[in-house]
């Protein structure tokens, strides 16, 4: 009976993972946005120019420099926004930064039901890696594909 308990807390911790990612695409297709109108805004912009790869012989200067141009980007295209667009894309990011935070914590769980299993069955630790990365890989697998087969029912 152990032994099905550790298996079963196993795979409930998976699916405490593919769970939160196949809900929260689902969620984050189904909302309103005006993409279109994103993207618009985003081409009325100039992307920044990269910094000069002789940057590279300081690569914290140039992480800086990189990272600092692209904060302006980003800036001068949220200021190209409508008010309506605005609240839009910050309530795309608020419900993807949710969702991600629960399939995170998901899957800080389903990685100590691995270690558990790995360490009842005195598996190597790179077992408990490689099964690490391939139940990560199926949680994501999962929502790829249901994302791609389900059907979506016009709206009126």
């Amino acid at each position: 009976m152990d032994e099905l308990i550790a298996w079963a807390a196993f795979a409930g911790a998976w699916l405490l993972v593919a769970g939160p990612l196949y809900q929260g695409a689902l969620e984050l297709r189904e909302q309103d946005i005006d993409r279109e109108g994103l993207e618009a805004s985003k081409a009325r912009v100039e992307p920044p120019k990269m910094p000069s790869p002789w940057w590279w012989l300081v690569p914290p200067v140039f992480y800086l420099l990189r990272r600092q141009r692209s904060r302006e980007y980003r800036r001068a295209v949220f200021d190209q926004l409508t008010q309506t667009q605005k609240e839009q894309f910050a309530s795309f990011v608020s419900k993807a930064t949710g969702w991600f935070t629960v399939a995170l914590g998901a899957s800080l769980l389903g990685a100590g039901q691995t270690w558990l299993i790995t360490g009842r069955y005195e598996w190597p630790v790179w077992l408990f890696w490689l099964l690490l990365v391939v139940m990560l890989g199926l949680s994501v697998l999962y929502t790829a594909l249901r994302m791609s087969r389900d059907i979506t029912v016009p709206r009126h």
